[in-house]
Parts: C-alpha cells; sequence; structure tokens
C-alpha cells in the first residue's frame, strides 16, 4: 500500500486553484468535477461534496494538520505571499526553530494550515 493523494476541502475549487498554483507552482493533473488532482499529489475538493459524502461539517482553522513545503529562500517566499496574497492570516510570523531552520505558518483562503520552512539537512 501507498500513500497517493492529501485532500484537503476548499470552498471555491478556482480560488483555491489560483492560490496553490500562485505560491507553490502546483498545475492541475485532472479535473473530475469538483475534485481536482494537482501535481505534488494535492487534491482539492467541494466543501459541498465533501460535506455530503461525509455527512460531516467542515471545522476551518482546526489546526489538526498541517500541509508542509520546503522552500530554500523563505524570504523571498514570504514577499511573494504578502504580495499576491496581502490578507493571509497567519499562525507565525517567519520564526528559527531552535535546530535552527525557518518557518513560516498561515492558513489559505479555506482555513487550512500551511508551512512553509527552509530544507532540514
Amino acid at each position: 500500500m501507498k500513500l497517493r493523494n492529501v485532500l484537503i476541502v476548499v470552498n471555491d475549487i478556482e480560488k483555491s486553484r489560483r492560490f496553490y498554483h500562485d505560491l507553490f507552482g502546483l498545475d492541475v493533473v485532472l479535473d473530475n468535477d469538483g475534485n481536482l488532482i494537482l501535481t505534488e499529489g494535492l487534491v482539492l475538493q467541494d466543501r459541498k461534496i465533501w460535506e455530503a459524502f461525509t455527512e460531516r461539517k467542515v471545522i476551518s482553522e482546526n489546526n489538526s494538520c498541517e500541509l508542509y513545503f520546503e522552500e530554500p529562500d523563505l524570504e523571498r517566499f514570504v514577499k511573494k505571499l504578502e504580495e499576491h496574497y496581502p490578507d493571509v492570516k497567519y499562525v507565525n510570523r517567519v520564526m528559527t526553530h531552535s535546530w535552527g531552520q525557518k518557518v513560516v505558518r498561515f492558513y489559505d483562503p479555506d482555513g487550512n494550515l500551511i508551512e512553509v520552512g527552509t530544507p532540514i539537512g
């Protein structure tokens, strides 16, 4: 068995597609009517579809998981983030962990937690 994808629930597929393309360069691999598979294995699913399948409500900003990306030039990334999405909601701005890694955490437009950090090692 192997993990194939990570799915996140979004309110507006097109808005989220642009967000993940603008910031991370992810492109659409497959558009399956309310489910977009992006490069790197990220799947965006329309909130209405997810709630109908699971019979559960989405809890935005629940902080139970995060998408993690690595970027060697974190300052350049943060500048791009602030230029493209000036209203982004931060969990923490750039900080340095005790082991030397710099990270920033913020929410996507739907409250999914994202961490971007410098490569480890």
